[in-house]
């Protein structure tokens, strides 16, 4: 089989397995670091495969192109790949490829963009609730108070740290370690940039939703940065502790009600944090962590089979 032809079959094979294997298994809510570190070597394969496949087929079509992509291989590497036979569908394929990465580009685009105007309306409404005092910095405190009966507290990314917010409403209800949890899970938002990882999930899954691994990758991404806060909050200050500031902090927004919203996470978080389950041995965690960060290296090998073969044959033994 021809090598873009290869690399479409690979990436499809991925994107269809990948979120049916990982959503039954039972071990991601167990390591959801782990998990998040799974997931984004199955996208990026996926997308390896499709920028491979654009620029074999594009070479393919078109000889300036071809000059470029083989302009540092050794003699006899280009014949390898028998570029002349690919036919006519060659230089389509490389159009609709280039399409979808022009595509993406501009999803992921929008998505910083918009996150851009949420971060500057946040930051707006806050300087409204409670204004800067004269000489005082924008984000100079790590940790802002605003005044406000529901219980809430949030991160917002700022230019050198991010900032913690919390309202009155939060520190009347929270007390000792228990606002000390929610705190510590914040932070572990803050200090793992679980920002990015969500942004570029939605962008994938907003841009392509018929694909079922990029819209897998969004809902998994925002369930388990959510279980990556707490396992922080819960390494310092206890899982009993972190499930009862979780309670505080939401009881009154109906999720543990007769009729919880089905898009709450809240009480599936505090049963896991209640009853949790024993953690993989160090030793899987290694080979998880290790077999995910060679998926990528797949498609390499599928694109650099035929060169190195050539390379391999025309060595003198």
């Amino acid at each position: 089989m021809m090598v873009p032809l290869a690399l479409l079959v690979l990436a499809g094979l991925a994107a269809a397995m990948a979120p049916r294997l990982l959503t039954r298994a039972d071990w991601p809510d167990r390591e959801p670091v782990v998990a998040l570190w799974v997931w984004q070597c199955v996208v990026a394969a996926v997308l390896l495969c499709c920028g491979l496949a654009m620029a074999l087929s594009a070479a393919a079509a078109w000889q300036a192109v071809r000059g470029h992509v083989f302009a540092l291989a050794p003699h006899g590497v280009m014949e390898a790949y028998a570029l002349t036979a690919y036919g006519s569908w060659a230089a389509p394929m490389a159009v609709a490829l280039a399409c979808g990465a022009v595509w993406t580009a501009a999803m992921l685009t929008r998505e910083v963009h918009w996150a851009r105007l949420r971060h500057r309306r946040r930051r707006a409404e806050l300087l409204v609730r409670s204004p800067l005092l004269p000489g005082e910095e924008p984000c100079a405190d790590q940790l802002m108070v605003l005044e406000g009966d529901r219980p809430d507290a949030w991160w917002l990314r700022g230019r050198t740290t991010p900032q913690l917010v919390i309202t009155t409403g939060a520190l009347r209800r929270l007390k000792g370690s228990r606002l000390d949890a929610v705190l510590a899970h914040e932070q572990g938002h803050a200090r793992a940039r679980h920002d990015w990882l969500l942004h570029c999930s939605s962008a994938l899954a907003n841009g392509f939703p018929q694909v079922p691994v990029f819209a897998a990758f969004r809902d998994q991404v925002h369930h388990l940065v959510e279980l990556a806060a707490d396992d922080a909050a819960s390494r310092r200050f206890g899982r009993l502790t972190t499930a009862l500031a979780l309670v505080e902090l939401n009881e009154e927004s109906g999720v543990f009600g007769p009729c919880p919203s089905h898009l709450s996470q809240v009480p599936g978080r505090v049963h896991r944090l209640l009853e949790p389950t024993p953690r993989l041995t160090a030793a899987r965690r290694l080979r998880l962590t290790a077999a995910a960060a060679l998926v990528p290296a797949v498609p390499l090998l599928v694109t650099f089979a035929p060169g190195l073969s050539a390379l391999g044959l025309g060595t003198p033994g």
